[in-house]
């Protein structure tokens, strides 16, 4: 196991870890995004779409490593423009919806997806959706942990999916 997975809080409620501490210290970000990007140094990787909330904050540091821009794919009714939606179960059994904006022109374009936790694989599946929907090409996933389930396996055996941890909890 690497030594930065151990800063993951797993004495949480439910059947969710706290990936926060791991964003503290510098170098352990750093040793997770050079983990997570080894498989995508593809030069042809145009933007990373992020997932809303801590989506945001690996898939930022993710594009900074690759030289890229992003794409924040936001939690339904925050953006404040039309938007393209698409609704998902979450995990807790409750239907939800992510967003982009209607306006983005992606045609064409190399898009690498990052959240930081899949658990049933659906709000990834809809943020996939939305690119795909837009015309750009989903060239993977990458991810802290994703849990195996049979919607993450349809994922895993579609992309490129890489994951640092996995069966977590």
């Amino acid at each position: 196991m690497k030594s930065y997975l151990k800063k993951i809080d797993t004495n949480t409620k439910g059947n969710r870890c706290d990936v926060t501490p791991l964003f503290l210290n510098h170098k352990d970000l750093t040793s997770l995004v050079d983990d997570l990007t080894l498989d995508f140094k593809d030069p042809h990787i145009n933007y990373v779409a992020c997932i809303d909330s801590l989506g945001f904050i690996l898939g930022t540091a993710i594009a900074q490593k690759l030289g890229v821009g992003i794409i924040p794919i936001r939690k339904g009714g925050k953006l404040p423009v039309n938007t393209d939606s698409k609704t998902f179960c979450d995990y807790t059994g409750t239907i939800k919806s992510l967003e982009i904006r209607q306006d983005i022109s992606i045609s064409g374009m190399r898009v690498l997806i990052v959240d930081e936790w899949i658990e049933t694989g659906a709000q990834v599946s809809a943020a996939i959706e939305l690119i795909e929907d837009k015309g750009a090409v989903v060239v993977g996933v990458a991810t802290i942990n994703i849990d195996e389930n049979e919607r993450t396996q349809q994922i895993i055996s579609k992309y490129k999916v890489k994951s640092v941890w996995k069966n977590m909890k």
